[in-house]
């Protein structure tokens, strides 16, 4: 049998602790994703894997010491000699590799999923943030009555969708600590990688710093930007308009269009996804 103690090179009397700390150390090295998506890097970090979750759980740590105790006196029954005794050992192992491996791909590609979900929803909320503060496109304006009728439409799917997506990106990414028993009682970190004051502060900071350079590029580039909309800014000063600030505008329209902006990307994203899946 494998002993999983020289797969994570730790000592049988290691703590929980450094069994964390070796396996972080040795997955970072070995993970497919640092070795160009290799099939043995994959076996390798699979068999990192498997003797984590075996040594961090007391119950199968224990199971595995006890069968390490009896490979090591000669009394196992499953050490013989005898070829059909290896060939089903060989069998039974292979099984149990071949299971824990496809598991295991399996978890790490559905989170490679899971954050590159997570990064087209904000990048694209920067970028449209960012579009929209330098162009300044006068839609709302320059559309009739049915045009306005399908941005707002377009509006709602794309703030619930935007919501939604926070939400759960929030639930899988982040964790609140707790400032009196955190660091006193729980040994080890929380799967979550960020708090949710840090996300917060980097969404509302993306937010605020993908505005300002568009408004500020915006700026400069009033008169080229401006030749680009003339064709919308001719239908949006038809007699008979109702005219707002420039502020009003500029205020509304970053609320407006980045959310259909996240909802459009999101589905292109969700159908080229099925595509390279399917």
């Amino acid at each position: 049998m494998t002993d999983y103690y020289q797969v994570l090179g730790i000592t049988q009397t290691a703590s929980a602790t450094e069994i964390k700390s070796a396996y972080r150390k040795l997955a970072r090295k070995h993970h497919p994703d640092v070795n160009r998506g290799s099939e043995k890097a994959a076996r390798e970090f699979a068999m990192l894997s498997l003797a984590y979750h075996t040594l961090i759980d007391p119950q199968e740590r224990a199971f595995h010491d006890q069968l390490l105790t009896k490979q090591r006196n000669g009394s196992s029954i499953l050490e013989s000699d005898n070829p059909h005794a290896q060939r089903a050992r060989n069998i039974a192992a292979q099984a149990r590799w071949d299971r824990v491996v496809n598991q295991i791909l399996e978890t790490d590609r559905r989170e490679n999923m899971e954050r590159q979900r997570a990064v087209f929803t904000t990048v694209s909320l920067f970028l449209s943030t960012f579009f929209v503060a330098m162009i300044k496109p006068p839609l709302w304006q320059s559309f009739n009555l049915a045009g306005r009728a399908i941005l707002i439409t377009l509006f709602a799917a794309g703030l619930w969708h935007l919501i939604k997506r926070l939400t759960e990106h929030f639930r899988h990414y982040t964790y609140k600590p707790d400032a009196k028993h955190y660091s006193i009682t729980q040994e080890e970190k929380p799967s979550q990688p960020f708090t949710r004051f840090s996300a917060l502060a980097f969404l509302l900071g993306g937010y605020a710093i993908s505005m300002g350079l568009g408004l500020l590029i915006g700026w400069h580039a009033e008169d080229f930007f401006s030749d680009l909309t003339m064709l919308f800014r001719h239908h949006a000063s038809a007699p008979g308009t109702a005219t707002f600030s420039p502020t009003v505008l500029i205020v509304s329209d970053l609320i407006f269009y980045p959310p259909i902006a996240v909802l459009v990307i999101d589905s292109l994203h969700a159908v080229a996804s099925r595509i390279d899946t399917g």
